[in-house]
């Protein structure tokens, strides 16, 4: 880890329990003022991003639709994430840049690369488990899917696959979950790798 704060990331496939672990962490790190961003979103811009990509049920092309992801990412960075590791801060990112590798690189077959002006996080939790069983879990939670959860089984086996391939490139950076475990013991993991990082930082 670099002198600056630390920056953790969360990804997985849709229905994973990005979302909680982000929401628990953010409660189990609270004395340390951490930092916690979702995406797209984040700023006006992401937010309206958001709205755009993912719910105004617009035909997006799929290169747009990675400029769009990147783009509102563009603006969290400057706005929230870079300020806040120079301050030496915790950042916590529901989603980042391995999204849009996994999703409109992987998925959709757009080339994709990592911008040499996003800074690469120290610590990715991949959450991992069957995507029939994560689409199954919004729908048992009565949310409206959004674009992306709207797509196919083989989209999202897709996407699960360049997430693999992510984490066997990046083994220093990637933590492998088991997804389907109680949130708890999801939890507890993810504050075992974390705990030496936190004490130094």
């Amino acid at each position: 880890m670099s002198a600056r704060g630390l920056f953790i990331t969360f990804e997985g496939t849709e229905g994973s329990g990005k979302t909680t672990q982000v929401e628990m962490l953010g409660e189990w790190l609270s004395a340390r003022d951490p930092v916690v961003v979702r995406e797209p979103g984040g700023t006006e811009l992401g937010e309206r991003i958001r709205e755009v990509v993912l719910y105004a049920g617009l035909d997006i092309d799929a290169e747009a639709e990675m400029y769009l992801f990147m783009a509102a990412r563009r603006q969290l960075i400057a706005d929230v994430i870079a300020p806040a590791l120079a301050a030496g801060q915790i950042v916590i990112a529901d989603r980042y840049h391995d999204s849009t590798l996994a999703y409109q690189g992987g998925a959709r077959g757009v080339p994709a690369i990592w911008p040499p002006t996003f800074p690469r996080p120290d610590v990715t939790f991949l959450l991992e488990g069957p995507v029939e069983k994560g689409l199954e879990r919004h729908v048992a939670a009565g949310k409206a899917p959004d674009r992306m959860e709207q797509e196919s089984l083989d989209f999202h086996r897709k996407v699960a696959a360049a997430y693999d391939r992510l984490a066997v490139a990046e083994p220093s950076r990637f933590v492998r979950l088991d997804a389907t475990g109680s949130r708890d013991k999801v939890h507890l993991s993810v504050r075992d790798h974390l705990t030496p990082l936190v004490e130094k930082a």
